[in-house]
């Protein structure tokens, strides 16, 4: 049996450092064996077909050949359709209303609760806002994610510790619930 995931990349292309060309990125997946690889942006969106492993197994595969093949370390995260999608539809943010590019989802490598941001003060920070997900973070930041405040409050490394983190936009979000799709 097969499953489609995605698999999200965290911190590359950025500002001129690890750079990491989708075309290689879809070659390497290829070379581990998936199959119908295709990526989305070139912020670290890959989708691929796999008949083995799960979400973990498959993101130590991943992040263990981009550091054997092309040398830096990168932080990767894999995720079903089930997951994404349940992702996308839990949203507790009126999506539709608003622009893609206003909302975030920070997607984490395991559960996270409420004690790492419970001295936030989300009042401090309005109109932004956020609420915990199911292994995520809604952040609706309307002036933009490097303006943000408040994302830089929930980005600090004391409330990521011992986790992997990786943010998308709206737009990201309902994509790669899209090309996960079976």
């Amino acid at each position: 049996m097969t499953t489609t995931y995605a698999a999200l990349l965290r911190g590359i292309n950025v500002g001129g450092h690890r750079k990491l060309p989708m075309a290689r990125l879809r070659t390497l997946l290829t070379g581990l064996g998936h199959t119908g690889v295709t990526t989305y942006l070139q912020s670290g969106n890959a989708v691929f077909t796999a008949g083995h492993g799960d979400e973990e197994s498959l993101a130590l595969e991943v992040s263990r050949a981009i550091e054997e093949q092309l040398g830096f370390a990168v932080d990767v995260l894999v995720r079903d359709h089930a997951y994404l999608t349940a992702v996308r539809d839990a949203c507790p943010f009126p999506a539709d209303e608003l622009e893609g590019r206003h909302l975030h989802v920070t997607y984490f490598s395991a559960p996270v609760d409420t004690e790492r941001y419970a001295e936030i003060d989300p009042a401090a920070y309005l109109p932004e806002d956020f609420r915990l997900g199911e292994r995520a973070l809604y952040l609706y930041a309307p002036d933009g994610l490097g303006r943000s405040k408040l994302a830089e409050q929930l980005a600090r490394p004391r409330r990521t510790k011992g986790l992997i983190a990786t943010t998308r936009n709206w737009n990201t979000v309902v994509k790669l619930a899209e090309l996960t799709a079976p």
